[in-house]
């Protein structure tokens, strides 16, 4: 097992057993995920009302475009797994505020892009920028998610449902700001202030966060995805994460386009997503810890949820049914609840089915479950505004989110291989007897 230093100081890791009696590490330890998340999301957030436009005014197509956002979604999933398999070696408080120097400084270079010239140095520079960027967010989400779970271990599905409201906040803030930002002042605004205040977090951090010192595990990441649960359970992050990063790279321009909007209308147009996300979270994680058996219905209603609203976004042409604003804020209301009902339960679920099969409790198993949880999101990310862009690119916006709805649908019946009880359970040794026999084949 590991040795990991639980000294009983105002400074440790160690958390209290419950939510009624919260310590002063678990205080501070809240205010500093806290801080991370509301800080790296409302960053990655500003680009969706203005950037896709910006962009195609410098020469990128709208699959370029695709690819620039799908870029940070490709280093995040590197990242999120180099992270989460040497948390311990490189030090969990380290990698948090090394990760948050890293982003708030390349957020802010990347508001000077737009003097570079367009075309290909443009674009170049686009990704390498973002692809920076993504490493230092892998790092301090990585970091904060797993000291988070250790310090609060019988309460994770709360705590981290309780912390999506900040990172629904930094989504809710991000586009009407940053839309708002650029029609008052230009491109370099909402980079240059919102940098400024992620480089502040660094010595708050500094001072309010914890350390946590453990040995590492022999456990890797190819143990924990050799679980079949484990393994459905990612697919499912997956499918939730490129609903998102569709959206970041389509809806802006459908929204001007269909219906005649500013920029930053546009981004208040994304708080049909933001604000059921935020707001349901911390129910949905209170539940999810108090009544576990639950989870798995979570994630299967989440993704009909989100199946739904893709098909209505446009809404689907064979559904004959012209475009209304109204009817589009309304399904980004339903997808935003859905995904939290359905990624909420994700983290818990994941670290219940390691722990079952063997893995070292400690920061070790819990920093390879984010970094795993980093890396499924990303990829979904990655392939979110890359398909998003070409498949708007060469149909239109309603075909694309109805395709995208039947990815939704399609992962709603895996889903219901972890649905719980029995079922699940003879689903998934059917699962394994069948990989095993045709082995022997």
């Amino acid at each position: 097992m590991e040795q990991e230093d639980l000294t009983l100081d105002p400074w440790s890791c160690l958390g209290s057993p419950s939510l009624g009696n919260t310590s002063r590490t678990q205080v501070f330890t809240l205010i500093s995920v806290a801080s991370v998340n509301f800080g790296s999301m409302i960053c990655y957030s500003i680009l969706a009302p203005f950037f896709p436009h910006e962009a195609l005014q410098k020469g990128a197509s709208q699959t370029l475009v695709g690819l620039i956002f799908g870029s940070y979604a490709l280093s995040n999933f590197i990242g999120s797994l180099i992270m989460g398999r040497y948390i311990v070696q490189v030090g969990a408080k380290f990698m948090l505020v090394a990760g948050l120097f890293v982003s708030g400084g390349c957020t802010i270079i990347f508001g000077y892009l737009d003097r570079a010239p367009p075309g290909a140095v443009f674009i170049s520079l686009c990704f390498l920028v973002r692809s920076v960027d993504a490493v230092g967010f892998a790092a301090a989400f990585t970091s904060s998610v797993a000291l988070a779970s250790k310090v609060f271990p019988h309460n994770v599905a709360t705590i981290l449902g309780s912390l999506q409201v900040f990172t629904g906040l930094g989504l809710i803030l991000g586009p009407p700001l940053g839309g708002w930002m650029y029609q008052a002042a230009g491109y370099e605004l909402p980079f240059l202030v919102l940098g400024c205040i992620l480089l502040l977090m660094v010595p708050f951090n500094m001072v309010l966060m914890p350390s946590c010192a453990a040995d590492p595990s022999e456990d890797s990441f190819f143990q924990l995805l050799r679980l079949p649960k484990v393994l459905l359970i990612c697919f499912v992050v997956f499918t939730f994460s490129s609903g998102l990063g569709f959206l970041d790279t389509t809806m802006s321009l459908f929204a001007i386009d269909a219906f005649q909007l500013s920029p930053s209308r546009v981004g208040l147009i994304f708080l049909g997503f933001s604000l059921p996300y935020c707001l349901s979270s911390p129910v949905l994680g209170f539940f999810s810890d108090k009544y576990p058996a639950v989870r798995p219905w979570f994630l299967v209603l989440g993704g009909l949820l989100m199946a739904l609203s893709f098909c209505f976004l446009g809404p689907a042409p064979f559904l004959h049914i012209s475009s209304r604003l109204w009817l589009l804020i309304f399904m980004l209301c339903v997808n935003g609840f859905g995904t939290g009902m359905g990624i909420t339960p994700v983290f818990p679920e994941i670290i219940a089915s390691a722990y079952e099969q063997g893995f070292q409790d400690g920061l070790s198993t819990l920093g390879m479950v984010s970094g795993l949880f980093g890396a499924c999101w990303s990829i979904g990310m990655l392939y979110g505004p890359m398909m998003g862009g070409l498949l708007t690119q060469h149909l239109t916006f309603q075909w694309a989110a109805t395709i995208h709805g039947g990815l939704a649908e399609e992962t709603e019946e895996g889903t219901a291989l972890v649905a719980g009880g029995p079922d699940s359970a003879s689903l998934t040794e059917e699962v394994v007897l069948s990989g095993n026999s045709d082995q022997q084949l």
